[in-house]
This record gives structure tokens, sequence and C-alpha cells, in this order.
């Protein structure tokens, strides 16, 4: 007999044509062995984390009642189109909770219709960074999916060699992508994106339903939303490593932990991902990189913004030729905060170019030097050994003084500047403890990640830089 199903399962996904999903089941987890649980995670979205715990042993038990599916969408990946669906990926199914509904996903369960030649498995390397990385950005306040779990299968997978097999618990609003859209205009007809496009307007932006245009309004509710959270990445330091359009959610959180990193010493053309061979996804593209697949986004939804082609394609293309204003304006509206200015002033975007500029010539700690910068703004005499970087904070302390106060200064970068971000010699060290057993580090970074903003002299350990050297070298994996 099984245990009781801790979450409050709906499939209303299931309301689509079906040729948006395949009916799966998780079949790699026939001795599944629970290694990480998000007991926090766990409150906040009210599942009780002991009935979890029994429930679990059976998640892939082929009779369990449930209507897990994957799901069927394309996507430009490096810029080409291609095919695809969630390869190792199962919906096991939407939990509700306080009128709230997330996609409750496995990755990593085992082979599916859209696995494409793999083998639908993942790596406990793999699944124990998305975990790590994906909480560090909730504790950033930066919209992300969220990990419940990390939980080993009991197989062995082989990539360049032999590893543990894992698989991952993730929380997300919902896994709808531009891929998805690009899928129903490509490959079905026009019904089938008007069925995808009022589905996904009643699920994540139901204000929007009866506009005038409700697909003009998604479209440029997404522009609006994609562009918020691509601001808050530069904010931090964060490089996504492979913004496919598979990979850009229309819910507006970060998701897809492959390749990821933080940058540490500023240099907009860093990348750390072992397949961006040209750089496409650096940390400075990434602004060009999410227009570009707006513009895709755009492009699919054509066939609902007006029944006449013409007049669709004027209005996707007055909603995109809005993209470089709202850009500049909240990336400044941002960065302008990392230095204690809590307005946006055009006329001050200097102060942020100028740094920016100096950071790379001096190749500077991108997080710190912000640190530092609100650490030293109460400084009564400005002190630097670089003539240029003293002449900019004068600058910089001038207006401060003239404009606000120092004091409110100060509070406006501490809520901004994180201090602690997941520095990427400490993760990998907590990664390699962790798949042999050993999670001390793992916990005690994971510990320091939710307090992101606040600094403590006993947490200069996870302050500090990778050497030169490593960085030069470093790189990350899809996990495939």
């Amino acid at each position: 007999m099984l245990t009781k199903n801790p979450f409050n399962f709906d499939y209303s996904y299931l309301s689509l044509p079906d040729k948006f999903y395949s009916l799966t089941k998780a079949s790699s987890l026939t001795a599944p062995n629970l290694y990480i649980l998000n007991s926090q995670l766990c409150d906040d979205v009210n599942i009780p984390p002991q009935e979890f715990k029994n429930w679990l042993p059976f998640i892939g038990n082929e009779n369990m009642a449930l209507q897990s599916f994957s799901q069927a969408y394309a996507g430009h990946q490096f810029g080409h189109f291609t095919l695809l669906g969630d390869g190792r990926a199962v919906v096991l199914g939407e939990h509700i909770t306080n009128n709230n509904r997330f996609d409750i996903q496995i990755k990593g369960s085992g082979r599916t219709p859209y696995s494409r030649g793999g083998d639908g498995k993942a790596t406990l390397k793999a699944m124990l960074r998305e975990y790590i990385i994906s909480e560090s950005m909730f504790y950033l306040r930066i919209p992300t999916s969220r990990s419940l779990c990390v939980i080993k299968t009991g197989q062995t997978v082989h990539r360049e060699t032999a590893h543990t097999g894992a698989a991952l618990l993730r929380v997300m609003k919902s896994h709808i992508r531009v891929g998805t859209f690009e899928y129903a205009a490509r490959f079905g007809k026009n019904d089938d994106v008007r069925a995808l496009l009022h589905y996904t307007i009643n699920r994540l932006y139901p204000a929007i339903v009866h506009d005038e245009n409700p697909a003009l309004c998604l479209l440029n509710t997404v522009i609006e939303n994609q562009i918020e959270l691509v601001t808050h990445w530069m904010r931090v330091g964060f490089i996504h490593g492979v913004m496919n359009t598979d990979n850009t959610a229309i819910s507006g959180e970060t998701f897809d932990y492959g390749p990821c990193a933080f940058m540490n010493i500023y240099n907009p053309n860093t990348v750390f991902s072992s397949i961006d061979y040209n750089g496409r996804y650096a940390f400075g593209n990434q602004y060009k990189i999410i227009a570009w697949n707006l513009v895709r986004f755009a492009e699919s939804l054509l066939p609902v913004l007006d029944p006449n082609l013409k007049k669709s394609v004027e209005l996707a293309q007055t909603a995109l030729d809005r993209f470089e204003e709202i850009w500049r304006e909240k990336y400044y509206t941002v960065m302008l905060k990392k230095i204690g200015i809590d307005c946006n002033n055009p006329e001050l975007y200097f102060l942020v170019d100028e740094l920016l500029s100096l950071m790379k010539t001096q190749k500077m700690d991108y997080t710190n030097t912000f640190c530092d910068l609100s650490n030293s703004i109460n400084d009564e005499e400005v002190q630097h050994t670089n003539p240029t970087m003293k002449l900019w904070l004068e600058k910089w302390k001038n207006h401060i003084e003239h404009s606000s106060s120092t004091t409110h200064a100060k509070k406006v970068m501490q809520q901004n500047n994180p201090v602690i971000i997941p520095r990427n010699h400490l993760v990998e060290q907590a990664l390699d403890d962790a798949i042999i057993g050993d999670l001390t580090l793992f916990e005690s970074l994971l510990d320091a990640l939710s307090q992101t903003y606040q600094y403590e002299h006993k947490r200069l350990e996870y302050m500090k830089s990778s050497n030169l050297a490593f960085e030069q070298s470093y790189q990350t994996f899809c996990g495939t």
C-alpha cells in the first residue's frame, strides 16, 4: 500500500493539446535515497517533511497514482533552432498551496520520449550544483526555480568518467518557455498557439486576461520581466552560461543551472561555460541575448497578435523597439543603487560607466569593490593608490554628500550589494567533498549564502576571490 502523497497535485497543463506533452514516469528511481532535503522550502510550500520522506521511496513506482508528464518544446540553442523536450525531466504534478501553483519537476529521473539518444540521467555533482546556486539566487532576491531535494538514484551515470547518479526535485511557478511557444508556432497550428497563449495567461498573468489584445499584453509583460531578471543577474555578477530560448521562462524565473557561475574579477567578456567557445553568453552579452530571445518570442506570437500578418508584425516590432529604452532605465536604476544612488538620473549614468571601466582596467573584484565602497563611504578623506580611482571616488562622494546623505546611501548599497556570493573555488570544493559524503563545507556555504547581504567578520573566508590562475582555467559544464 502506497503512503500518503504529501503534495496537493493538480494537472492543468494536461488541458493543453496532447502535442505539448507526453505522459511519463520517473523510471530510473527504483531505489531512491534522500541525500539533501530543503526543509525551509518544505515549509514555504507547505510540504510536511516527514510525509515527503515516507513518500519518496515510491516515487518511481509504476503504480503510483500520478499523471506525471514531460513537456515538448523547441528552442534556439546557440542561435540554431532545434526540436527539444524534457529529455531527462518529468513534472510530477502542480502543487497547489495558499492559492499558488508550483510545478514539481524531477530532473535526472531517466529517459523520456524527448531524450534524443540520451540516458535521461544526471550526476550527483551537477544536481548539487543546481541546488546550491538556485538557493543562492533565492537569497539574492532574484526570481528563480528552487531545489526541494537531491536524491541518489543508486545508479552509475557515464559521462567523461563514471559518476554517482542523482536526481533533483525542482520547484518552479511554471516551466513554460520561449521555446514552448516556438514549438507551438513551428510544429502546431494557430489554434495550438492560441491555446498555449490562453493557458499561459490564465496561469501566470491572470490580470491581463481581459485585455483588449492579450497576446500583445503578454509580449510586453514578458519583455519587462525578462529585462528585470537579467538586470539583477548583472547586479550580482551572475553568468547563466546557456541562455538558449528553451532556458528562458515566460514566468521570469532563472532556471536550468548548468554551466553557470559568478564572476569574480570584473570583465564583461567573462565566460565559464565549456561549450561557449565564442563567448555568445558572456557576462556582458546577456542583455543582447535576452533581446534576441525576445525577438524569437515575438515571432512565435505573430499568429495570435492580429488576424492580419502585416499588422501582427507591426505590433510586435513596436513592442520590441522599446527594449533598449526599458533596458537602459532598469539597468542603470539597479547599478546606481549599487553605488548608493536611489533614483534614476541619466545625468549620473557616467558614474556607473566610469567605475566599471576602472574595475576592468584594474582587474578589481566585482563583489568586493561594491562592498568596499559601502564600508568606506563614511571615511572623511578619500584615499586610493590609483589616482584615476581616487578622482572617481571624490566625484562620487561629492554627489552623495550634496544629494542625500551617506547614511541613506550606505543603506541603499547594503540592500543591493551582496557580501557573499558562491565563489567558484568554494563551490567546487564543496561539491567535490559532497560527492564523497562530506557535506560540511556544502552546508556551511549554504548557511553563509542564506545571509548574503550581511557582513560578518567570521565569514571573511567566503568573501575571498579565487586566484587568477584558477579563474582563467575554470570551466563549468551542462551536466548532460
